[in-house]
Order: structure tokens, then sequence, then C-alpha cells
């Protein structure tokens, strides 16, 4: 499975608005990790469409995060980013060539459908356990306690 950079950006960008305490701007977020304001606005504006952060107009503009952190979970940001459709698209392999199965006869998915589907479900199963709460946690572990109100007092910081 492979998953567009943007899901790793807009993961980064939730975690980091929880220190925010003020809207934080998209060019303020690019500077903070190093990205294209460019690149990371389109992935702030999917983040908005789907209802995840909220945009602030004017000169003390920016985003906020629309609810808790503990009620976003990181299937939300994936489907946010690279959509809700599942990663594995059944075209009935089995119903072509020269041995081509009839249509009737394929009542049920095969094996490989069901494999994939499956490993799709548990996939998703996994991501929508983990909420942006759980990744500020882990920052704290594996970046020490500190980390995330720095990133807050740099946010702050305006030109």
């Amino acid at each position: 499975m492979k998953m567009s950079g943007g899901v790793e950006w807009a993961l980064h960008c939730c975690v980091a608005l929880t220190a925010a305490s003020e809207p934080v701007p998209a060019v303020r977020l690019a500077e903070l990790h190093d990205v294209s304001p460019s690149y990371l606005a389109k992935q702030l504006q999917e983040l908005s469409r789907a209802g995840l952060v909220r945009s602030v107009q004017g000169k003390a503009g920016g985003y906020l995060l629309t609810r808790p952190a503990d009620q976003i979970t990181v299937l939300d940001v994936v489907e946010a980013i690279d959509g809700p459709g599942g990663a594995f698209v059944c075209t009935e392999v089995r119903q072509r060539g020269p041995l081509a199965a009839p249509p009737e006869t394929c009542t049920a998915p095969c094996g490989i459908a069901r494999v994939m589907y499956d490993a799709d479900h548990a996939w998703r199963q996994s991501l929508r356990q983990v909420t942006i709460a759980d990744l500020v946690r882990d920052t704290g572990r594996t970046l020490g306690p500190q980390a995330l109100s720095g990133v807050g007092a740099w946010l702050a910081l305006r030109d």
C-alpha cells in the first residue's frame, strides 16, 4: 500500500496544531516542516474540506483543529488527503481472457479479492484506533515532554 506524501505532512500539521493557541498560517506550518508552502496549503485545504481543520481569515488568520485531538483519528486524516476509497479495486480478472469465467458464476469475490479486502479492512481498523492525541503523546515520549510546547511557542511567534 502506498499513501501520498501529503498524508505524512497533514498528520504532522495536525500534531503541531495541538500546540497552537491561535490560528497558524499555512506558511508558518510550511516553515516549521521545511516544505513548500503551496504544497502544504493543498493538504490543509483537504483537511479543511474534511472538517478536520478550519481556516480563520484575516491578519491573525490561519488554521486550527476543529475538534479535540482525541476525536481525530489517523484514518480521518488519511481519508481527507487520499480519499475514502479502498486500496484494492477488483477488476474481475477471472472474467477475462480465453478461459474467462462467465459473470453468473462469479457471485462471490475470488480469494485474491477477499484477501485484499480483508487486509484493507485491517489496515483501516488499525488507523481508526490511533488518534492525533496518541501521536501527541508519542511525540512527548520520543522527543521529550517539552517538544510540543516548544513547537507551540515557535508557532506563536509572528513576523
